[in-house]
């Protein structure tokens, strides 16, 4: 609890002291902290502004910029301009199409450049210099993880875009980060049986993973899954991000003993390493008297569309598909075709959700404190934004829904219809234990910037 007194600044009471106000005959009124609207970071003037900080350039530059699209869709929305996308959908629902709590949003854009270090200074500029009430955006774990800490620091919410990695709601959770996007172990759950079905238990898999924390928290889940199944892990080996030419990592498969290639990667390193793996010749291999197979455990459509031939016949787990039939996507998808002429992709839709949660929590909670805002978000279930109903767990600020199975389409009909979906996991089955992964999400008071 703050004390302050009528006609007397903060500052001069923190100078001079209770005991020298009480003193001077003026009374002290008693205001809990809810009490003060200017209490918290970037508490907005005329308007409320919005930081979209993903990777405009780098290895994970097109699935960035799709993201950002549709973070800017989703600002129109909130506005009430367009068609309003899942505002039409969501429920429960407390946005107007008037903005946010009356102020309209606006933004400012990033390039983190593919790099954690740029994410985490463009995030501290958004706050520092644009006044950002929240930052959202990311497509690598390593950016996510690194502007989660940043705005923890600083006293304003982050809204992860696309990040897999166990890690961002595990170890390095935090009270005022949220994820959308689903997670590696997640991944495994989903897609452990269908790989069972598919090629049997009886499998020796080598492993290429990309190095850094998404690559290394999927390869133990895929692992874990997999060995689970009575699959025998043959190697795991780390790739740099951004690598162009993968043969000297390929090479060394041909004669491993394995017969399943999983590759944990992601971007341009899978539309890199999947076409190049099938020009080594390991789809019509044999191995150990069974087909050669390779698996990508997570992979969305634009590096289906990237990769081409090869992804034809690949398995895989998406969070979200622009064709799936519930009422949501069909308005995210309708709102963002009409806007950009194609379908959206995975990280379009979960930078587009999460920009629109944030502000509907705002609006529940009747402020932009972030103290009250987390607190709207905690706990919080919804449907109507795709793979039906959703729960925001207090726990460790994970989503938890449905988690989808894909393979990369035999007989396309469109540059567009590149992934079809093959099954699901649904929220039950994805839910885990949250202390398995650590990590404390710490206080909810949020400090100053």
């Amino acid at each position: 609890m703050t004390i302050l007194t009528r006609g007397v600044s903060r500052r001069r009471v923190l100078k001079t002291g209770m005991a020298g106000i009480i003193g001077a005959g003026v009374m002290p009124t008693i205001f809990s902290r809810s009490a003060y609207a200017q209490d918290y970071c970037n508490a907005p003037g005329d308007t409320a502004i919005f930081g979209f900080n993903v990777p405009q350039t780098g290895s994970y530059a097109e699935e960035g910029l799709e993201q950002l699209k549709a973070y800017e869709l989703a600002v129109k929305h909130i506005n009430g301009e367009g068609d309003g996308g899942i505002l039409n959908t969501l429920k429960p629902l407390a946005l107007k199409g008037n903005g946010v709590l009356g102020k309209k949003v606006t933004f400012v854009t990033g390039d983190t450049q593919t790099n954690t270090d740029a994410a985490r200074d463009g995030a501290r500029r958004m706050i520092e210099r644009d006044k950002a009430i929240m930052v959202t955006g990311s497509v690598t774990s390593g950016e996510a993880i690194a502007q989660q800490s940043l705005c923890q620091e600083m006293g304003v919410i982050y809204m992860s875009g696309l990040t897999h990695s166990n890690d961002t709601t595990g170890k390095d959770k935090r009270r005022l980060g949220f994820r959308h996007f689903f997670n590696a172990y997640q991944s495994g759950v989903a897609i452990a049986p269908f790989l069972a079905q598919e090629y049997g238990k009886d499998r020796r898999a080598y492993h290429l993973t990309a190095d850094y924390t998404w690559g290394w928290t999927q390869e133990e889940s895929i692992k874990n899954a997999t060995e689970a199944l009575g699959w025998e892990t043959v190697a795991t080996v780390r790739t740099p991000l951004g690598l162009g030419d993968y043969s000297q990592y390929l090479t060394p498969v041909l004669n491993s003993g394995a017969d399943v290639l999983i590759l944990n990667h992601y971007g341009h390193d899978m539309v890199n390493s999947l076409p190049q793996a099938v020009q080594f010749g390991l789809r019509e291999r044999q191995a150990n008297g069974k087909n050669f197979e390779i698996v990508v455990p997570m992979f969305s459509e634009l590096m289906a569309v990237g990769a081409g031939e090869a992804v034809k016949g690949i398995i895989g787990t998406s969070n979200w598909h622009w064709n799936l039939g519930d009422e949501g996507t069909k308005a995210f998808t309708q709102a963002y075709g009409e806007a950009y002429g194609s379908p959206p992709s995975q990280s379009a839709h979960t930078g587009y959700v999460q920009a629109i949660l944030y502000a509907d929590a705002c609006e529940r909670a009747g402020t932009f404190h972030p103290t009250e805002v987390v607190k709207a978000l905690e706990g919080f279930e919804f449907d109507g934004a795709g793979n039906g109903a959703t729960l925001y767990r207090a726990d460790d600020h994970q989503c938890f829904k449905e988690v989808l199975v894909v393979r990369g389409n035999e007989n396309p009909t469109s540059k567009f219809d590149v992934l079809n979906v093959i099954g699901s996991a649904s929220r039950d089955a994805v839910t885990y234990d949250p202390s398995i992964f650590g990590g404390e999400l710490g206080p909810y008071e949020p400090n100053m910037c």
